[in-house]
């Protein structure tokens, strides 16, 4: 249920993405205004950097489990080596998942499988029973924190594709069919070992070397994704290259990787509160101001649109004090009291728009 809200969510910022060939954070100048997209370049940027510092000391403690080297020195060696890849940009994250997602698929596969087969098949494994169970919106907001974050820069990734109904059905299968197998690979090995990082998992069923190489191939190919983005975002702030606020975002990000690491379970609650809502803004707006959007260099925008800014605490709220799926309620009520606000605090810019 988690990755296919996943799905849904990022399908329609993939097809605004590819229907305008621009990234989120010029996307987020139509509903925020110049200087007001600073707010989501910031929290999703941000974001980023944090994920990445998560990913690299995801890496770094499961290797020293194994392999005994010192965990500072795996975090600043790991850290750097794929700070390093994202000089290459977008063509090296396409060579990079070329290599690591069927490899990924394979090795992941063969643990689920001896994992049924270590309890003695498929009706075993569904019999066995967490000792302490999570609550189901609980997990929900997990699910789709997990991903939430890069899930609202999908443009930044399909803006460059040529129909915007492929960039729709690339993002779901990635978000809805590729996530659930990240996670069914997660889960059945979990169910069957008793340990819960997948690392630990193909390490208990003696699969020392293939367990390194997943690890390192899946977290390698986030970072980078991780980094690409958050160089978008605050290059939007600070003018600077991306390729430069990149490089400084995966020092920042290896640096803070263990107390971020530490805080991972806060990290996802708060990432399933405080981005959605951006996401439902830049939706609501495209799709009922879409004529602005046919020609980036003409359009004129304001410094700081309110109603976006507005729109994103009340989502937030929404998301915190409303009963039901925090994400879901986060990404409506954002949406919602976008369409609300605009026309009320915009009245004459939007009079002009349509003049």
């Amino acid at each position: 249920i988690g990755n296919l809200i996943l799905g849904i969510y990022t399908s329609f910022l993939g097809y605004i993405g590819s229907s305008t060939g621009l990234s989120t954070h010029l996307l987020a100048r139509f509903s925020f205004g110049t200087k007001g997209s600073w707010l989501p370049s910031a929290l999703l940027g941000g974001t980023q950097v944090g994920w990445f510092g998560v990913g690299v000391a995801m890496f770094a403690i499961p290797v020293q489990k194994a392999t005994g080297i010192d965990t500072n020195t795996l975090i600043i060696v790991s850290g750097l080596l794929m700070t390093g890849t994202v000089y290459f940009g977008i063509k090296a994250l396409m060579v990079l998942s070329a290599i690591a997602v069927p490899a990924i698929a394979i090795l992941g596969g063969y643990s689920v499988l001896t994992a049924v087969d270590s309890v003695g098949g498929l009706e075993q494994l569904q019999l066995i029973k967490p000792e302490t169970p999570m609550d189901f919106s609980m997990a929900l907001a997990m699910v789709v924190g997990s991903f939430v974050s890069a899930g609202t820069l999908t443009a930044d990734f399909v803006r460059f594709g040529k129909k915007p109904a492929s960039a729709v059905l690339i993002t779901m299968v990635a978000f809805f069919i590729g996530n659930s197998l990240m996670f069914i690979f997660g889960a059945a090995g979990a169910a069957a070992t008793g340990q819960a990082d997948i690392s630990d998992v193909m390490i208990a069923q003696g699969l020392l070397l293939p367990a390194i190489i997943v690890l390192g191939l899946n977290i390698w190919t986030t970072n980078e994704n991780a980094l690409y983005a958050s160089g978008l975002g605050l290059s939007n702030i600070t003018g600077r290259s991306s390729t430069t606020m990149s490089i400084i975002n995966g020092i920042i990000g290896t640096i803070f990787a263990l107390w971020l690491y530490n805080n991972f379970v806060g990290w996802l609650t708060f990432l399933s509160l405080a981005i959605p809502p951006i996401g439902g803004v830049i939706i609501a707006d495209f799709f009922a101001n879409r004529k602005r959007y046919k020609d980036f260099a003409k359009a004129e925008f304001q410094t700081v649109n309110w109603a976006g800014i507005i729109a994103v605490a009340i989502g937030v709220a929404a998301g915190h004090f409303l009963p039901g799926v925090v994400p879901i309620n986060a990404v409506l009520g954002g949406a919602i009291s976008y369409l609300v606000l605009n026309p009320l605090i915009n009245k004459n810019a939007m009079k002009s728009q349509t003049a």
